[in-house]
Order: C-alpha cells, then sequence, then structure tokens
C-alpha cells in the first residue's frame, strides 16, 4: 500500500468519525461509517488491504525483490 493510498485512508477514516461524532451520520448510516473508518485506520497500520490482493492491484510504488 503506497504512502498516497494510506494518507487518504486517514483522510477518510477521520472525515466519516467526524461526521459520526457531529451528528451527520447517526443510526445504521453511522456504524457503517465507524466500521469503515475502523477498517481504513487498521488496514492503513498494517499497510495491507487483503481486498487489494483480491483484485490484483498495488498502490505501492516499490516492487518487492524474490
Amino acid at each position: 500500500m503506497g504512502s498516497t493510498d494510506r494518507g487518504l485512508r486517514l483522510l477518510a477514516a477521520a472525515i466519516l468519525v467526524g461526521l459520526y461524532f457531529s451528528g451527520v451520520l447517526s443510526g445504521t448510516l453511522g456504524i457503517v461509517g465507524l466500521v469503515i473508518a475502523a477498517v481504513f485506520t487498521l488496514t492503513t497500520l498494517i499497510g495491507f488491504c487483503p481486498l487489494y490482493t483480491l483484485l490484483g492491484m498495488n498502490t505501492c510504488s516499490r516492487t518487492a525483490k524474490r
């Protein structure tokens, strides 16, 4: 996962959390937003997105040497 991808994920997570605590997102939609924010934060911290593997995507500019 590239640094731009990580930054955008953290920004999206922060926005979702902010919308929830400001009352813009509430109820079921608010909880879904918080879950998405948690997933974005977790995948940013570990630097790996399982969905990218399934889709064959790579946002990291450096290539792994074998």
